[in-house]
């Protein structure tokens, strides 16, 4: 049932509700979206393909936290790893369902790096986006809805995310694999 209610009004300074309208927004292969963010994630760059597919204006996405292309059905956990793997100095790579400005979603394989400055300390974030084959989408969100669904039985952010961490590290071991193999399965088949 399509949802005709306006989405709620921000206070002043607060960012508005975005409700997902299930209508998904897709930009070419040959096109990378990428951002910057300070050691906080704070965006302090944005491409012109950010910006077309989110539907932000550049003034819009400045100084903002990058959750704010966040999908309310990406699991807690995949930011987890992502930010406990940046906090390593590593890079990560991760499928990741992105929310844009009027309710869209777009699917992206994210390869998110920190970068450092002379003395080795992490001043910031890059991360490129690239286009996933559907079959790649179809492969990953079983496992995030399997995630999602054992986020929602627990009250709390933080025992969601350590709920479905703990859930996908199972779910790893399952598979002998670490995150980084489960990804880099499916980017192989993706390019055969």
């Amino acid at each position: 049932m399509l949802d005709t209610r306006p989405a709620p009004h921000a206070s002043r300074g607060a960012r508005p509700t975005i409700r997902p309208t299930g209508r998904e927004r897709s930009f070419a292969a040959d096109e990378l979206i990428v951002s910057k963010t300070d050691p906080r994630g704070v965006i302090t760059y944005a491409n012109d393909v950010f910006l077309r597919v989110s539907g932000y204006e550049l003034d819009e996405v400045l100084g903002q936290p990058h959750n704010l292309v966040r999908h309310p059905e990406m699991p807690r956990a995949v930011f987890k790893l992502l930010w406990d793997t940046l906090a390593a100095k590593q890079e990560i790579f991760a499928y990741i369902n992105n929310l844009a400005s009027d309710g869209d979603h777009y699917w992206v394989l994210a390869h998110v790096t920190p970068s450092q400055g002379p003395d080795g300390r992490v001043v910031g974030y890059h991360s490129s986006r690239r286009k996933p084959s559907a079959a790649a989408i179809r492969r990953v969100q079983p496992v995030y809805a399997q995630l999602l669904a054992e986020e929602r039985r627990h009250s709390g952010a933080r025992a969601a995310a350590e709920a479905s961490s703990r859930l996908l590290g199972d779910l790893l071991a399952e598979q002998q694999q670490s995150y980084e193999e489960f990804i880099w399965s499916i980017i192989t088949r993706e390019e055969h």
